[in-house]
Parts: C-alpha cells; structure tokens; sequence
C-alpha cells in the first residue's frame, strides 16, 4: 500500500478516469449491477485486509489527539463494512437513472426531438475522515455511469487505499475498467488544489466534510461545485407540541448518532411548553446525559446549564451537547433558524397543523420534518440506497443526493436532411 506525502500526478489519473468513462457510459444497467454486486461481495470476502488498514489510522489518530466524534466517524467494523457492502447491493436494485427520457417531440418539420438523461462524466470527490463515502461514492457513480476521483482526507487515507484496493480487485472481474475509479494516494495539499481548477477532465466536484473544506472548495475551485452542507439543525418545540413525541425526538435527533451532520444541535422551545414541561424536559437532559447551553431562562431552570454564547448558537457540537432557545412564538423559531441555520434539517413538533404548514412555508432548508427526527436526512433512510452527500444549494440538485443528482441532460434530434 503506497501513500505519500509528494506531490502524485492528479491530471493523469483524471485523464484515466475519463477515458474509463466513456466505456462506462456504454454498459447496460444489467452489466453496472452486476459489478456493483461483484464489489459488494469482495467487500464481504476482504473485511479482514480493510479493518487492518483502519487500526493504523485510529492508532495514528489517537495518538494525534483526536476528539471522540472524530474517532467515531473513522472507525471501521466489521458491521459497518457489511452496512458498506449491502448499501452497494440496494443502490444495484434501484433504477437506472440514465438513459431515460423525460420528452419527446417534433417539430412542425419532422425533427424529432428527445430530452434525454445522461451522466455527469468524471466526478471529484474531496472528503473527510468518513471511509464509508469512499464505498457510497463509487457505488453511487458507478451505477449513474460516472467515473470518480477520490481525495480522501489525510486522517483515513490508509483504510481509503485499502477500499481503493479491494474494489480494484472487484472490478477487474467485471466490465467496469477499474481507471473508472481514481483514488489520489497522497497528503500533499497541492493534489486537492489541482482538482480545483482541471475543468477539462472532472466535470463537477462534491466536497463532503466541515465548514472548512466545503468553504475552500467553493471559493477556489474553477470546477463547478455540488456544495454539501454543515448541520446546524433545530428542533422546535412548539406551545402545542405533545410531550412524549417532543421527548423522544430530542434524544433521538441529539443522541443517536451526535457526530452525523443531521443530528440536532439547538432546541427551540416555546416558552409556554416549557412552563408546564419543564420537569419532563429536565429529567429526560439528565437520564441521558445532555449537557445544556442555555439563554437566560434555561439557566434559570436548569442549576447544570451553561450560559450560551452567541457562538453556541451557531456551533456544530458532534457531541451530547445541546443549545436550549426560548421562544415566544413560531415567528421568533423561524427568525433564529434563519440567523443560525445552515439550510440543511430543520424539525417541528406540534399538533396544530397550521403551525406546522407555517414553519414549512417559512424556513428555508433541504429538508423539514413534523413531528419526526431530523435523523431521516439520509439517502439510505429516504430509499436512495446510498447517498453522496446531502447537498444545502439550489441548484440541480438539494437535500440527500442520491443516483438522479449524478445526472444531467443530453438533447438528441433526429431528422431526415432538415435544414434552417
């Protein structure tokens, strides 16, 4: 396994990656499956060689001093490489999004035209310490007829090389060249940066990762950019809201997996719920170990809260750490998800469905729940099978970015000698 620290020749891995497209983009949907089949049993079969290559990673991270989240989100398990391998075998049975025609007419002189979809071409894919995307990504290109670069962060690049690896090996037994799948073996920061400006060979990039990375790809890159998000995501707890739904989707939304971006970070809470749910409210932070960042009134209520900084409101915890707001109104939840929000998962719980269709005219995000955990903010839970990454922009493509987000659209006429 080679990774290094020098600077490797992105522009010819590119170049390969998008001469093994154009044999991709010639496949059947029966030939993709059938790879993305192959794939997902080597991944089964070679579990062993890829948790190998994880322990060196988290013996390096820990000895960098790596918070607990972090560590989380590099672990891999045997489980999780199963979770890897069955995510490849859903996305086989879903349908193929290209090749399909969303028009067809003619004209008043008989050229008939087609609105066909096609794929993107060569994706590049900047990410960070996740191993799970390096699996969810190829598998997601691969059966939208996409090559791909990968550019893993430096903290995972050796399970990376390894997965790398492991597909390579699939591939070769199927009738996907394995050049359609590039994965930049190196730490030196010049390999991100030559991505962001070789518009000739990648056809789009989708950094996934902290504000940090999405932020530098998006002000530097020449490439266009399908910009994924941070999750600053909210609950609000309207003044109608039944206690035992709120309760539980708080926990499930903080706690279920705290480090993933669609866990919440901020409640909002409706001053009247509060008065006569405050004690509910308090037992549940305390039996599951919630620590608080509270304004004033939470503060007051709560002896173990902290008071929040303007910074809390903002801040992206990854951990049991939650920032507690009290409102007066659904305007006031819907101001403050404004100000502090990162357009990615936004919740509210209440009975009133007025209310309820109020918050989901006014807030502005991928995606909005009621009376439901912002958990469902994933390709897998919403039936994608996988997802790329969940995409907080407008245009082409929001929220969980499954097969049809790694598409666009060809026009195909055909005539009989007509000229204008």
């Amino acid at each position: 396994m080679t990774i290094t620290t020098n600077k490797v020749n992105v522009e010819e891995q590119a170049i390969r990656a998008k001469k093994a497209g154009k044999t991709l983009s010639l496949l059947t949907t029966e030939e993709k499956n059938e790879a993305l089949l192959t794939l997902a049993d080597i991944l089964d079969q070679e579990y062993e060689t890829i948790l190998k290559a994880n322990e060196e990673d988290l013996k390096n991270g820990r000895e960098k001093g790596y918070e607990a989240a972090f560590i989380d989100r590099l672990t891999l398990t045997k489980e999780r490489i199963e979770d890897f391998a069955q995510g490849l075998r859903e996305v086989a049975e879903l349908d193929d999004p290209t090749g399909i025609t969303n028009s067809d007419w003619t004209l008043d002189n008989g050229l008939n035209v087609k609105q066909v979809t096609v794929p993107l071409g060569v994706i590049g894919m900047i990410y960070e310490a996740r191993p799970n995307v390096t699996v969810d990504a190829t598998g997601l290109a691969l059966k939208s007829g996409n090559a791909i670069v990968l550019k893993g962060g430096s903290s995972a690049i050796i399970s990376n090389q390894a997965i790398v690896d492991v597909i390579h090996q699939g591939l070769e037994q199927t009738k996907i060249p394995k050049d359609a799948v590039q994965f930049i073996a190196s730490t030196d920061r010049e390999a991100t940066q030559q991505l962001f400006t070789m518009k000739e060979h990648i056809d789009v990039l989708i950094p996934r990762g902290g504000g940090s990375l999405i932020q530098a790809v998006v002000n530097n890159a020449t490439v266009p950019v399908l910009e994924t998000g941070v999750g600053n995501c909210h609950l609000y707890i309207d003044a109608e809201a039944d206690v035992q739904k709120a309760l539980a989707i708080l926990v499930n939304a903080k706690l279920d997996r705290p480090a993933v971006c669609n866990a919440i970070e901020t409640t909002i809470i409706h001053q009247h719920w509060l008065d006569k749910n405050k004690d509910a409210l308090i037992d549940t932070l305390q039996k599951n170990n919630i620590h608080v960042h509270g304004d004033s009134t939470i503060t007051e209520i709560i002896p173990s809260a902290v008071p929040a900084e303007e910074t809390d409101w903002a801040n992206e915890y990854l951990c049991s750490d939650i920032a507690i707001k009290t409102v007066a109104n659904v305007s006031e939840a819907v101001q403050h998800i404004e100000t502090y929000g990162t357009k990615h998962s936004e919740a509210i719980v209440t009975e009133n469905k007025e209310t309820a269709e109020k918050f989901m005219k006014l807030v502005d995000a991928a995606a909005l729940y009621h009376n439901a955990s912002t958990r469902f903010t994933d390709g897998s839970a919403l039936g994608f099978g996988a997802e790329i990454g969940i995409s907080t922009q407008k245009l082409h493509a929001r929220g969980p970015m499954g097969l049809k987000a790694l598409t666009t659209i060809k026009y195909i006429m055909h005539g009989d000698g007509q000229i204008r």
